[in-house]
């Protein structure tokens, strides 16, 4: 046998052992079948590169990794349950949840109270809209600078800029003064400033701890960089909350030549930012191991009077057993909805029964409203949306694609008195694979700012006309359906 032909065979061997143990692999446990096969395709069709590809991004890994994190949060949950008589009372007296106001309240807290039942909804809250990182990026370094005791930030992208730098000096001058700074990243998210070193200097810093999220680890065998932590959370000596859509990154900024990013983030005082610091926490005890007892102490939850009058609950989501958390979250909330949507996402690749719900909510005589982006940043996420525009317009559902600059903000608002906001966007990666923080907020008050906020995006949008949309080209049609296809392994 020639040196060529046994070369090839030992090739094909490679590729059939890897297709073999692929396919084995996706078998061991039931999941969504669309995904299962395309995996299966995948690795078939791209020897080598296709099982890489899976060994990375396997979704049938969520669970052992998701696993793991339900574990640290139910040792961080039990050690609260101990230190209840003790440290932190404040944070206990503000738990107790308060009772629905209407119908629809009712209807939805009875779900979220089974989805949650350690996060009540509460009342005494004050929630301020802020538009993109002109508005937001002043408020939390302002914040940043009046710390006395601690702060903890967390973000999903953290830059290796300017605006990075200058959150960076912020922290790390208040860490020189003595207050305690924790800083957790995302380690896929904030590739740049990790390898740039912003780091690194931190790390010398007396009081400033920094973390960065992963659990991909190879020497644990573990190479799942598909679970990210999606969070963008910062709050300030327990009293004082930001969470929202917008990472730490230039783009944000407005710049010479250059719109910023547009999107949607909140400042948050009275109980509902200490369910902030309990999120920022659990995910901090994970990463870390800091000692439990550590980081729930009086310190860290101090006594707060009411500050507004919205009651709010955190809906905190991830891939462990809240997995189905954000998904429900969202289902009910549409399919209880009896006016109006206003459903703002900047990726919008539902699961299929959120898809059903806004076309069932439409075609009942709901006026429902989608606002994305025209031009996506993502090319793939961008076409698998649109595969899907037709059969919501068919339903009656109102299209709006907001024209440049790019669309980063999420919110749905139900019937003028609900509103649902954070980091999840509606798409599958949001609400099955990452981490997320959103709130839900019960004020028509705050619904009827966040529909103010929605209808400038509106009047910056062009809407799909349905008769327009079935005359687009069929290589256009091809495109798309192709990415909505692959959507389940992207």
């Amino acid at each position: 046998m020639t040196e060529r032909p046994f070369l090839l065979l030992i090739g094909w061997l490679i590729h059939l052992v890897a297709f073999i143990l692929v396919t084995l692999h996706c078998l061991q446990r039931r999941r969504n079948a669309a995904s299962t096969i395309l995996w299966i395709f995948v690795a078939w069709s791209f020897p080598i590169i296709g099982p890489l590809v899976y060994l990375g991004f396997g979704v049938d890994r969520v669970s052992d990794r998701g696993y793991l994190k339900f574990l640290a949060d139910e040792h961080l949950l039990e050690t609260r349950k101990i230190l209840r008589n003790t440290a932190p009372r404040a944070y206990w007296h503000n738990m107790n949840g308060v009772p629905a106001e209407n119908a629809f309240q009712r209807e939805l807290n009875h779900s979220l109270n089974a989805l949650l039942p350690n996060h009540p909804a509460l009342a005494g809250n004050h929630l301020t809209p802020l538009e993109g990182g002109d508005e937001t990026y002043p408020r939390m370094l302002e914040a940043i600078r009046q710390a006395k005791y601690h702060i903890h930030l967390q973000s999903y992208i953290i830059g290796n800029d300017s605006i990075s730098r200058e959150f960076m000096n912020a922290l790390a001058a208040k860490a020189a003064e003595g207050v305690q700074v924790r800083l957790l990243y995302d380690r896929f998210g904030s590739t740049k400033a990790l390898f740039g070193g912003l780091f690194r200097r931190a790390r010398k810093i007396p009081n400033f701890k920094v973390a960065g999220w992963t659990q991909a680890n190879p020497l644990k065998r573990q190479f799942q960089i598909n679970l990210r932590n999606h969070r963008k959370i910062l709050v300030i000596d327990g009293k004082n909350g930001f969470f929202g859509g917008v990472n730490i990154h230039a783009s944000h900024l407005t710049r010479p030549g250059k719109p910023p990013i547009r999107d949607y983030h909140f400042h948050v005082k009275g109980p509902l930012v200490q369910e902030l610091q309990y999120s920022f926490l659990r995910d901090w005890y994970f990463i870390t191991r800091e000692a439990a007892e550590t980081l729930l102490t009086e310190d860290y939850f101090p006594s707060l009077e009411p500050a507004g009058t919205i009651t709010a609950r955190l809906i905190n989501s991830g891939p462990s057993t809240e997995q189905e958390v954000a998904v429900e979250t969202f289902f009910n909330s549409i399919i209880l909805a009896k006016k109006q949507i206003f459903a703002v996402t900047p990726y919008f690749v539902p699961p299929v029964d959120i898809l059903r719900a806004l076309r069932s909510a439409a075609l009942r005589g709901v006026d429902v409203h989608l606002v994305v982006p025209q031009k996506n940043n993502h090319l793939y996420a961008g076409y698998a949306s649109r595969a899907l525009y037709e059969e919501l317009l068919n339903a009656g559902v109102h299209i709006h694609e907001r024209r440049p600059p790019f669309m980063h903000a999420k919110a749905l608002v139900i019937d003028g008195e609900f509103v649902l906001i954070g980091t999840a966007n509606i798409d599958e990666r949001s609400l099955k694979l990452n981490y997320e923080t959103c709130a839900a907020a019960y004020s028509t008050e705050f619904a009827n700012a966040m529909k103010q906020i929605i209808h400038e995006d509106i009047n910056c949008s062009d809407e799909i006309i349905l008769s327009e949309w079935r005359k687009r080209p069929a290589t256009q049609r091809l495109i798309e359906n192709l990415a909505a296809l692959m959507s389940p392994v992207l």
